[in-house]
């Protein structure tokens, strides 16, 4: 009897494990028909194929000659003038070279395994390539196999190669905020290039002035450096390149002596805050060694896994069977992987994801047009953070389950609240702290933003009309730590992050204006976002300390204090009510309770459904909601444009599906890689092009909000779909909805499916 009972037992262990092997498999059979394969070479650094680590990112090409080329990346790579620059470029060259035109040909990105697969040759000479940035330690790896013997040469093409003044007008964008009226000359550091006696090839950066100090006594701050250190000054970045089969022969190449079969090569990657040139090449070779200590089979195996478990964690497959909209659907489905493994390769490094190309800008020496022949260090609007363009990847994160990629985004503003604080009580001679939005990663309004004449600016008021009052991020940023802490329940992360940051926020927001003759906090002066420069009571002011403040109001009571309380609940009380306006004789909301000075594009009363969740599915006045959207005076997609993700919430399934589909299927036909977006209103590749898409895709699928799930809120039913996504209590829900009906449903913990009400196409 015991017997059969174990064998029972052993079959139904096997069942699950197979089970849960079987839904692995189609979870990589899914993801590997994401994979981007290409049968001819690039022309050129336009068709370079992006692949990166989460800090350190490459941008890979290979040219018709047969050379494989590849730029090198990191998102700390700070310049003393707070440009995000490039590292360098790197070359590899094979003789024979069986990647010339003529030869049989593969390109693969691999997306399932996180690498750059590449073949070529005759049959009976036969050359493949690995390409893979380690996810677990900051090395770029290239494993080289050929059927017969090759020779191998490995060049550095650094460009910064001399000093040099900025003058070309289009160039001086990329310094953003530092260069333009009153500005000094912008002026490019060359970098240095190691002849040391080993078998490398080493190159740096190394910053020896910073504009920080300046940037700071500009707007009045110059009390605060003689306490701070400065986050640029002596930033030294840079690389080691080596191989057991390669030597040097200069210092930027290495060598093959003899043709062999096999040869690896290894890029060494370091940013470090040193005070010498040697103690930063003292500890890029101590990275080097105690990483090629470990087994370079087992570190591939590792980084396999990262990405495997990266897949497995969420996933959303699209599909159809309507044969006329199956590209366009595969684009979709494509594109939301891709974009989101773009967030991957650069979202766990010392700085936030940039929005104006992330770190895989490419030169444009060959690009058609206004900024033809341009260095890769090249990104329009520099290197400051825009809050309105820098939180779209990261609202596409909570649902994704991809927390660990928004930790540089939280670290960013908690390491910059001491200066914003100093900054409100010099300005304002009140407590609390307010985020500019546009600022340097330390915090600061960039030099032209902020006004180099001063003469009739009072201490602390912009130039720049487009941002004067413009402090919304403060709250929407803290609106997202507080969903983080939803999601994940990290009680680390709340009280050593979230409450210290937004309390000072919502402080700032508490001080700052006068109340009314009624007790309502008079919002003026202030802006509706940045396209109405004059308003009054403007509605994301007004949405956002409410809905910060409720969920201020749910943490656990052993993180906050009563005091602290009655502070939030007063704030709600105190609030005027949401501006309302008519269009065509119907109620709809409005960006504020007066406004002028229109100046840009965006819709403020929209701020409502989101990012706030005021209104939207399953909420009261929807067709208030749904009616404003439709009046709403800008109707495009594309860019940081969130029309696509308030469809969503509304539940307008065909306008969600139609501007969603439109933004996965634009192709910048000038750049061959399918998700180098752009560049819209910002750079390519646009950040935020893809990850409004990805926003409002997980949006048609599932919302979260107070204890209520929705499914499918906003879904075609002609579209069928394999997910798994995130919601708030550490929740997945796993689902497939095929053919028009929901054929399963898993929710992880089972006691959460309570919380989930389904609505479908079908069902409304």
């Amino acid at each position: 009897m015991k017997n059969t009972i174990c064998h029972y037992l052993l079959i139904g262990i096997a069942l699950i494990l197979g089970l849960a092997q079987c839904q692995q498999s189609n979870v990589h059979s899914n993801i590997s028909n994401t994979d981007v394969v290409w049968e001819t070479p690039s022309e050129n650094s336009l068709g370079a194929m992006p692949a990166g680590n989460g800090d350190i990112g490459i941008s890979l090409w290979v040219e018709k000659n047969g050379d494989l080329l590849f730029y090198v990346s990191k998102t700390d790579a700070w310049s003393e003038n707070g440009r995000l620059l490039k590292l360098n470029k790197i070359r590899l060259t094979l003789s024979p070279n069986p990647f010339k035109v003529g030869n049989t040909f593969l390109q693969k990105l691999v997306v399932k395994d996180g690498l750059i697969f590449i073949e070529g040759g005759a049959k009976e000479d036969k050359t493949s390539i690995n390409v893979w940035v380690d996810a677990n330690h900051p090395v770029i790896e290239l494993d080289i196999k050929s059927l017969k013997p090759i020779s191998a040469k490995i060049t550095t093409e650094p460009w910064r190669v001399n000093k040099r003044v900025i003058t070309n007008t289009t160039e001086l964008h990329s310094a953003y905020g530092i260069h333009g009226k009153g500005a000094s000359k912008v002026i490019v550091e060359k970098d240095s290039i190691l002849n040391s006696i080993d078998n490398n090839l080493v190159w740096l950066h190394r910053n020896n002035r910073s504009i920080w100090k300046e940037n700071l006594k500009l707007q009045g701050l110059e009390e605060y450096t003689k306490n701070a250190i400065d986050p640029i000054l002596h930033n030294t970045f840079g690389g080691l390149v080596r191989s057991n089969q390669l030597v040097k022969t200069s210092p930027t190449t290495l060598k093959t002596t003899n043709p062999v079969n096999n040869i690896s090569a290894s890029v060494h990657i370091l940013t470090l805050n040193s005070s010498t040139e040697e103690k930063w090449l003292t500890q890029i070779n101590q990275n080097a060694n105690s990483i090629e200590l470990k087994s370079r089979k087992d570190r591939l195996k590792n980084h396999k896994n990262w990405w495997q478990s990266f897949w497995k964690q969420s996933y959303i497959h699209v599909s159809t069977q309507n044969e006329s909209e199956k590209e366009r659907v595969f684009n979709i489905s494509r594109g939301y992987n891709l974009q989101r493994y773009m967030n991957a390769c650069s979202g766990r490094g010392n700085s936030p994801i940039k929005f104006n190309g992330s770190i895989f800008t490419v030169d444009t020496e060959d690009l058609v047009g206004e900024f033809q022949g341009l260095n890769a260090d090249y990104r329009r609007w520099g290197g400051a953070y825009w809050w309105q363009n820098t939180r779209l990847p990261y609202w596409s994160m909570l649902e994704s389950g991809d927390f660990e990629l928004m930790k540089p985004l939280f670290k960013m503003y908690k390491d910059a609240l001491p200066i914003r604080k100093f900054a409100t009580k010099t300005y304002y001679n009140h407590e609390g702290a307010f985020f500019p939005e546009t600022m340097f990663f330390w915090g600061n309004y960039v030099d032209a933003n902020y006004g180099r004449d001063r003469s009739k600016l009072p201490l602390g008021m912009t130039e720049n009309l487009f941002i004067r009052y413009y402090w919304q991020g403060g709250l929407e940023v803290s609106l997202m730590m507080l969903d983080y802490y939803s999601f994940t329940k990290d009680e680390d992360f709340l009280n050593e992050t979230l409450l210290p940051v937004v309390t000072e926020i919502i402080h700032f927001f508490d001080k700052h204006w006068e109340r009314d003759e009624n007790g309502k906090i008079l919002f003026d002066p202030a802006m509706a976002l940045e396209t109405y420069n004059k308003a009054i009571n403007p509605l994301p002011e007004i949405v956002g300390i409410h809905k910060v403040c409720s969920e201020l109001l749910k943490l656990p009571t052993s993180s906050t204090s009563s005091l602290q309380k009655k502070q939030w609940q007063r704030l709600i009380s105190e609030l005027p009510e949401i501006p309302l306006g008519e269009v065509d004789g119907k109620k709809v909301l409005a960006p504020a309770h007066e406004y002028s000075g229109k100046q840009n594009v965006e819709n403020p009363e929209l701020y409502a459904i989101f990012p706030y969740r005021v209104y939207g599915m399953g909420k009261p006045d929807l067709e208030l909601a749904r009616r404003t959207f439709e009046k709403r005076a800008v109707k495009g997609t594309g860019g940081w444009q969130q029309n696509a993700i308030k469809a969503a919430i509304l539940g307008l399934t065909e306008e969600a599906s139609k501007l969603t589909s439109t933004n996965f299927n634009t192709k910048n036909n000038a750049y061959r890689f399918p998700t180098m977006w752009g560049p819209n209103f910002d750079w390519t590749p646009d950040q935020d092009h893809g990850s409004v898409a990805l926003i409002a895709l997980q949006r048609m699928l599932l919302q979260y909000d107070e204890d209520q799930i929705l499914l499918f809120p906003a879904w075609p039913k002609d579209w069928d779909v394999d997910f798994k996504l995130f919601s708030p209590d550490n929740t997945t829900i796993e689902a497939s909805f095929k053919n028009g009906k929901i054929e399963n449903l898993n929710v992880n913990p089972k006691s959460k499916k309570q919380n989930i009400k389904i609505i479908t196409s079908t069902s409304e």
